[in-house]
C-alpha cells in the first residue's frame, strides 16, 4: 500500500461513503488535487474495497482528445448497463438511445438524458451496490459533465456512491470546475517523513544520501514523483551526484519520466504507445487493425507490457493517465499525424464515422477541405445527438483546416452559434473574431452582429446588448424578416429586463420593422402589443397584448401539428398576462409551460416555467403550493449548476410576511451588478418589499419600495405595484400620491375589465373613499375577487374592510370581515397579513383562533410535493421522474411521510385529500 501513504483519512472517507452506500444513503465525493498527488491510487483503493465489499464497479476515464466527442464519458460508464435500459419510461429511454447514437431522434435535452441515467444506475443498484469511478473527470466532455454532476446532486436512497478524480485546473484541464458544488477530498503533497517512507519504498538500491535530500526537494511531496522518478535514473547514478533541476513543475516532472522511460524502449514499441496515446478507447481490434497498418506485429507491445507501462488485454491501456498525455507530447508532429491516419484508416466510417472524420482531421497537415467537410458531418450528427459542445469543437477544428476564406469564416461563424448555445460564451467570442474576418454575406454579417449581443447580454448583462440586439435586428429586417421580428423583441426584452433608458427607441423601432407574415405569428403580435404599450400608452397597447397572450396559449394548446417554437415565448406571455389582470389566462399559460416543458425534456427551461408558476400560485393565495415550486426550482438550479433565480423566492417572501428572506434576497439583487435599479429583477424585489411592509403595518417603507416599483417598464411590475403604492400612501398619508397613481391605475384597469381588475380598482378606491362610497367598494372588491382566482387579494380585501369598519364603530361588522381575513390569511401562509387581521380582531374584543393544526404541518416541502403527487395515485417511478429523483428515493420520502402522518397506505394518504 505505499501508493497510500499519507491518505489516511482520505481512504477513511471513501470507505465511509461505500458503507453508507451499501446501506441505502447515496454520495458523491470528489478526489482533486495536482497531477501525480495520488488520486488514482485512492480510485484504485475504493475500488479494490468495493468489490470486496460486494459492489458491483462501473468505470469511465476521461482523456483530452474525447473531449469532443458528446456523452463518450457517460456512454463508457453506462455501456455494460444499457440492458436495463427497457425498464425506463419511453421519454428517458428514447433520450439515452439518441444521446448514444443507438438511434436517432430529436435532440434530447442533456438533463433529461441525466434523469434516464439516474434511473438506470437506481435500477442497477437495486441487483446489488453500485459504484462509479470517474477518473480525470477534468478531460471528460462537457455533456457527459453536467449529466454526471446531475445524477451525484440528486441521488438519494439508492444503493450508489460516485467517486470523482478531478486534477487541478492550470494543467491541461481547462478552467471549468465539471463537479462543481459536490464534497471534496482535497489530496495534499506528503509531508517530509511520509516522503521519505515513500521514496524508501520506492528505492531497491542504496542511494547517496545527498542525492536522497536533493530528490526530496525536487519531487515536493508529489506520491508520483517520487515512485516514478527514480526509475528514470540509472542506477549507477544514485551514488553520484543527481542532475540540476529544470524549471519545469513536479507534474511536468512526472510526465517527463514517464517520457524517458518510453524512450527506452524499442522504436516499433514507441510507435505502439503513440497509437494508443492517439486512440482512447483502447479498442484492442481497432488498435490491432491500425498496428498491422503501420507494418508492426503485435508483439512489440511485450517490451511497454514487461516495463510497467501498458496493460494489453480486450483494450490496451497505460497504467497512469499521465502517460498518456507523456507519450502523446513527446511525439514530432509527423509522428502524431501518421498514427492518426492510421487509426482513421484502421476506423469503419459506417460503424463511427465521426472518430474516423476527427482521426482524419489530425492527419493532415494544412489546410484541407476533405476533412473540415468531414468535421462538418460530424458536427451535424453530434448536434442530433444532443452535443452542442461536441458540434461547436467539431466545426472550429472544421474552420482551422478550411482552405477557402468564406468556409473557414462561415464555419467558425456556426462554431459560434453552437459555442454559445453551450454556454461557452467566452469561447464563442474568439470564433466570432475568426467569422468577422470573413468574407460574409449580408446576412452572415448579421448574424454575426446578433452572436455579439446575445454574448455580451448573457455575459454581463452588458447595457449595450439592447442597442446592439436592436442593430441585429435592423440588420436582419430585409435578409431574414421572421429572425428580424424576433431579434426586435429580444432586444425590446433585453431592454425592458435592464431598465435600459432605450426601451421607448427599441419598441419605436420594432413598430417601424417590416410588416409580420399574415397570418401573423404569436411572437409577432407579443412584439408589436409590447411596442405599442410602451410607446403609445397602456391603452393603445393592451387589446393588442391580449390577442398575443391568447395567440401563444392557443399555440402552446394546438394539437400535434403545433409549432414548437412559440413555446419558448410561454414565459413572457405569462408575465404579460399580470399586467392585463387576466387570472385565467395567466393560469393556463403559467400551468401550460410547466407541463410542455415537462413533456419535452428541457430541464434547463424548467426553473423558469416553476417560478413563474409559482408567482401564480402566490397571488391565488396557494403560499404552500408555491414553496413546492419555488423549492424544485431551486433544487433543480442546484443539481443543474445554474444560476439562481431569486424572483419566485422574493415575491413568496413578500407575501408570506418573512422579513428574513426578502430582505435579503432583496438586498443581494442591489448589491449584484448584474441587476440595475430600474432592471425586472430589482424592481420585482422592490415589488416584494411593499407587499412586507404593508402587510407588517409599515407603510412609510411600503411607500418607498413601491414607488421604486413602479419605475419599472415591464407591465406586469408596474401594474401590481401601483395598488400596493395606492395602499401604502392611504395609511402613510400622502392622499395626492395615491389619486395619481389611483388614476393610472384606474386608466388600465378599465381597459378590458376582469373580476381581477374590478375588483382590485374597487379595493383601491375604497381605501380612499369615506362613509357609503367606501362601503360599497369594500363590497364591490370583495365580490369582483370572489369571482377569480385571486384568493391572496380576496383575503386582503376582507382585511382592509374589517379594518374600516371597526374604525367606523362597527365592531359587530368588523368581527366578520375580520374573522374570514384572518382564517384566510392563515390558512394561506400568509403570516404578516393574518397577524394584522389578528390584532384588529383583538381589538374588538375577540381573540382570534389558533389555525388547527394540519396533518401536514410536519413535512418538509419535498415531502408535501412527493404526497400530493403520490395522493393523485402516481406511482414512485412517476413521481420520480416528475421531481427528478429515483424511485427509490421518493420511497424514502414516503416512509417519512407515513411516519409523519401516522398512516400505514397510499389509499390512506389519498384519503387525506392533499391535492
Amino acid at each position: 500500500m505505499t501508493h497510500l501513504v499519507g491518505r489516511h483519512s482520505q481512504i477513511e472517507a471513501v470507505e465511509k461513503l461505500l458503507s453508507l452506500a451499501r446501506a441505502g444513503h447515496s454520495g458523491a465525493v470528489v478526489v482533486s488535487g495536482e497531477a501525480g498527488i495520488g488520486k488514482t491510487a485512492v480510485l484504485q483503493h475504493a475500488q479494490q474495497t468495493a468489490v470486496a465489499s460486494g459492489f458491483r464497479v462501473e468505470t469511465s476515464v476521461g482523456v483530452e482528445s474525447e473531449s469532443q466527442f458528446a456523452f463518450a464519458g457517460l456512454h463508457q460508464l453506462c455501456a455494460p448497463l444499457l440492458d436495463r435500459a427497457g425498464t425506463l419510461p419511453e421519454p428517458q429511454r428514447a433520450a439515452l438511445g439518441v444521446a448514444f447514437g443507438l438511434h436517432g431522434g430529436v435532440a434530447p435535452d442533456r438533463f433529461l438524458v441525466g434523469l434516464a441515467t439516474l434511473h438506470l444506475l437506481a435500477e442497477a443498484a437495486e441487483e446489488a451496490p453500485l459504484l462509479c469511478l470517474v477518473d480525470d473527470a477534468q478531460w471528460l466532455d462537457e455533456a457527459s459533465v453536467q449529466v454526471l454532476a446531475f445524477v451525484a446532486r440528486r441521488v438519494g436512497a439508492e444503493r450508489l456512491a460516485l467517486v470523482f478524480g478531478l486534477r487541478d485546473s492550470g494543467e491541461g484541464s481547462g478552467d471549468r470546475p465539471p463537479v462543481a458544488g459536490l464534497p471534496e477530498l482535497r489530496l495534499e503533497r506528503l509531508d517530509e517523513a511520509d516522503a521519505r517512507a515513500l521514496l524508501g519504498a520506492a528505492l531497491h538500491g542504496p542511494l547517496d544520501e545527498g542525492v536522497r535530500e536533493r530528490f526530496l526537494a525536487e519531487a515536493r511531496g508529489n506520491p508520483l514523483a517520487l515512485l516514478e522518478l527514480p526509475r528514470s535514473i540509472p542506477t549507477g547514478d544514485f551514488a553520484g551526484g543527481f542532475e540540476l533541476p529544470d524549471v519545469l513543475d513536479v507534474p511536468h516532472r512526472v510526465e517527463e519520466s514517464f517520457r524517458r522511460r518510453s524512450d527506452s524502449l524499442p522504436p516499433e514499441t514507441q510507435r505502439l504507445l503513440l497509437l494508443v496515446a492517439s486512440e482512447p478507447t483502447g479498442d484492442a481490434a481497432l488498435l490491432w487493425r491500425a498496428v498491422g497498418l503501420l507494418g508492426l506485429a503485435r508483439e512489440v507491445a511485450m517490451p511497454a507490457e514487461q516495463a510497467g507501462l501498458l496493460e494489453v488485454g480486450a483494450r490496451l491501456r497505460f497504467r497512469h493517465p499521465l502517460m498518456r498525455s507523456a507519450v502523446y507530447r513527446a511525439a514530432t508532429p509527423p509522428d502524431r499525424r501518421r498514427a492518426h491516419a492510421a487509426l482513421a484508416e484502421a476506423t469503419d466510417p459506417q460503424v463511427d464515422p465521426d472518430r474516423c472524420a476527427w482521426h482524419r482531421a489530425q492527419a493532415v497537415l494544412g489546410a484541407d477541405e476533405e476533412a473540415a467537410e468531414g468535421l462538418e458531418l460530424s458536427a451535424g450528427r453530434a448536434r442530433a445527438r444532443g452535443g452542442v459542445a461536441a458540434a461547436a469543437a467539431f466545426l472550429q477544428r472544421a474552420a482551422e483546416l478550411s482552405p477557402d476564406p468564406a468556409a473557414r469564416a462561415r464555419r467558425a461563424l456556426e462554431g459560434a452559434e453552437a459555442k454559445h448555445e453551450a454556454g461557452a460564451s467566452e469561447a464563442a467570442q474568439e470564433l466570432l473574431t475568426i467569422a468577422a474576418a470573413g468574407p460574409l454575406d449580408a446576412l452572415q454579417h448579421a448574424r454575426v452582429a446578433l452572436l455579439r449581443a446575445q454574448v455580451a447580454f448573457h455575459l454581463t448583462r452588458d447595457g449595450n446588448a439592447p442597442r446592439m440586439l436592436l442593430d441585429a435586428a435592423r440588420m436582419l429586417a430585409p435578409l431574414a424578416p421572421a429572425l428580424s421580428r424576433e431579434t426586435f423583441l429580444h432586444a425590446l426584452d433585453a431592454a425592458v429586463h435592464n431598465g435600459s433608458d432605450d426601451v421607448t427607441h427599441i419598441a419605436e423601432a420594432a413598430l417601424a420593422a417590416p410588416a409580420a407574415d399574415v397570418p401573423a405569428r404569436p411572437v409577432d403580435l407579443l412584439l408589436d402589443g409590447l411596442a405599442t404599450t410602451l410607446t403609445r400608452g397602456y391603452a393603445a397597447g393592451a387589446r393588442g397584448l391580449w390577442s398575443a397572450v391568447d395567440a401563444v396559449r392557443a399555440s402552446a394548446s394546438a394539437g400535434p401539428g403545433r409549432d414548437p417554437r412559440s413555446d419558448g415565448w410561454l414565459w413572457l406571455a405569462g408575465r404579460t398576462a399580470v399586467g392585463l389582470f387576466d387570472d385565467d389566462l395567466l393560469h393556463d399559460v403559467a400551468t401550460r409551460n410547466v407541463q410542455l416543458v415537462r413533456e419535452c425534456g428541457a430541464l434547463a427551461r424548467l426553473p423558469a416555467a416553476l417560478n413563474l408558476l409559482s408567482i401564480t400560485s402566490v397571488l391565488m393565495g396557494d403560499l404552500a403550493r408555491a414553496d413546492e415550486l419555488a423549492a424544485e426550482a431551486a433544487s433543480i438550479m442546484e443539481a443543474t449548476g445554474g444560476v439562481e433565480l431569486r424572483h419566485a423566492r422574493v415575491i413568496l417572501g413578500g407575501w408570506a410576511g418573512d422579513h428574513a428572506t426578502t430582505t435579503a434576497l432583496s438586498a443581494s439583487t442591489a448589491q449584484d451588478d448584474a441587476h440595475p435599479d430600474r432592471g425586472t429583477d430589482a424592481t420585482q424585489a422592490q415589488y416584494a418589499l411593499a407587499v412586507l411592509h404593508n402587510g407588517m403595518g409599515s407603510y412609510a417603507r411600503a411607500r418607498e419600495a413601491a414607488t421604486r416599483a413602479c419605475t419599472s417598464p415591464e407591465v406586469a411590475i408596474r401594474c401590481s405595484s401601483l395598488t400596493e403604492l395606492i395602499e401604502a400612501c392611504v395609511r402613510s398619508g400622502q392622499p395626492e400620491d395615491a389619486t395619481q397613481a389611483m388614476e393610472e391605475f384606474s386608466a388600465r384597469a378599465r381597459v378590458r375589465p376582469t373580476p381581477w381588475s374590478l375588483g382590485l380598482e374597487a379595493y383601491a378606491r375604497a381605501l380612499m373613499s369615506t362613509g357609503q362610497a367606501a362601503e360599497d367598494q369594500y363590497r364591490a372588491a370583495i365580490e369582483h375577487l370572489g369571482r377569480s382566482r385571486m384568493r391572496g387579494y380576496l383575503a386582503r380585501a376582507h382585511l382592509v374592510h374589517g379594518e374600516w369598519l371597526r374604525r367606523e364603530g362597527r365592531r359587530r361588522d368588523a368581527r366578520d370581515q375580520l374573522r374570514t381575513a384572518h382564517e384566510l390569511l392563515s390558512d394561506m401562509g400568509a403570516d404578516a397579513f393574518a397577524a394584522r387581521a389578528a390584532r384588529e380582531l383583538r381589538a374588538t374584543g375577540e381573540h382570534p383562533r389558533a389555525r388547527a393544526a394540519q396533518p401536514t404541518d410536519e413535512l418538509t416541502t419535498q415531502e408535501l410535493h412527493v404526497a400530493r403527487l403520490v395522493a393523485t395515485g402516481a406511482t414512485s417511478r412517476e413521481v420520480g421522474a416528475r421531481l427528478f429523483l429515483s424511485p427509490r428515493t421518493v420511497e424514502a420520502h414516503l416512509r417519512n411521510i407515513f411516519r409523519k402522518l401516522g398512516i400505514t397506505s397510499r389509499r390512506e394518504l389519498r384519503e387525506l385529500q392533499l391535492t
